[in-house]
């Protein structure tokens, strides 16, 4: 890709504030989306209701502002997207690459953990059923700008997997890469969590016939029990204050190396620097295999 065409975005769920961890992934898609002279989108993950706390969203803009991280245009927010996702369920269906399912996590569990296709011929309806891919683009491996060539696992990359849930929520699958190709992202920066789940978004971009975008999974910032950080951890929220100290963690995290004078150089001068100096090369990634037991199961 150009330069000049370069899209990149940051797309947090509205479930607490930013900490550490998240400010890694968005300070690296910052960055990078800078440095390539794009554009730099922020989209709100908001389609889980049950999992949001209420206010999270203005915080985490607020957060983001305060640590000088702009972005272009206007915020995107799934909860407005309920069309485009309807849109998509109806098309897949009509071409006979979904079916409904009934399966519970215990069956799919005693069965050996992955689900089977045991709805795939039975013509179920929507009544308390789950809406779930017919996979005939099974995607075994795909190549990480940082991390290189990964194999994801055989069960993982075949399995039919729910793009529209039970209880009537939008699977984070499908809307996550609807809103991508609907802005156009041409590259996406994330942590390395969600390095399991690529497999699955880039067979449904190859089912819409669209362009999958690049990947970059950038290294976890861990706890001191060798966890993620994450707010499910209770990881603290980023700090209100000099938000300096807190991007030369980052910065450091990221193995780049900060202006020896940032201590006297204002926020935009301390990231412009950054952004001028970014080389995703330095950045040491972990290698992950992609097992299935790294998948989401809160949509099955």
């Amino acid at each position: 890709m150009s330069v000049q065409n370069y899209i990149g975005r940051f797309a947090p769920s509205p479930s607490g504030e930013l900490h550490f961890g998240s400010l890694i992934a968005a300070l690296g898609s910052w960055l990078q989306a800078r440095a390539m002279q794009g554009q730099w989108l922020v989209r709100i993950e908001d389609i889980d209701p049950p999992r949001e706390v209420p206010g999270a969203a203005s915080t985490i803009l607020r957060q983001l502002e305060h640590y000088g991280l702009v972005w272009d245009g206007e915020v995107l927010w799934q909860s407005q997207r309920s069309d485009a996702y309807r849109a998509a369920l109806a098309w897949l269906h009509e071409q006979r690459l979904s079916y409904y399912c009934i399966c519970t996590r215990r069956r799919i569990h005693e069965t050996g953990g992955v689900y089977d296709g045991h709805c795939r011929s039975l013509g179920l309806g929507p009544e308390n059923a789950a809406l779930r891919l017919w996979q005939r683009h099974p995607v075994f491996s795909f190549t990480d700008r940082l991390r290189g060539h990964l194999d994801a696992d055989q069960a993982l990359a075949r399995e039919d997997f729910i793009i529209h849930r039970r209880d009537g929520l939008f699977a984070y699958n499908l809307a996550v890469v609807v809103d991508d190709h609907f802005q156009g992202v041409t590259e996406i920066v994330r942590g390395a969590d969600l390095v399991a789940p690529t497999v699955r978004q880039i067979s449904l971009y190859q089912t819409f016939g669209w362009p999958v975008p690049d990947y970059i999974h950038l290294p976890l910032a861990l706890n001191e029990h060798g966890d993620k950080l994450s707010k499910q951890n209770h990881a603290p929220a980023l700090p209100k204050g000099d938000p300096r100290p807190v991007l030369m963690r980052a910065l450091e995290f990221l193995n780049q190396t900060p202006p020896p004078d940032w201590r006297d150089m204002p926020l935009d001068a301390l990231l412009a620097y950054a952004a001028d100096n970014w080389s995703l090369a330095t950045v040491l990634p972990e290698t992950p295999r992609i097992r299935h037991s790294q998948t989401r199961h809160t949509e099955l």
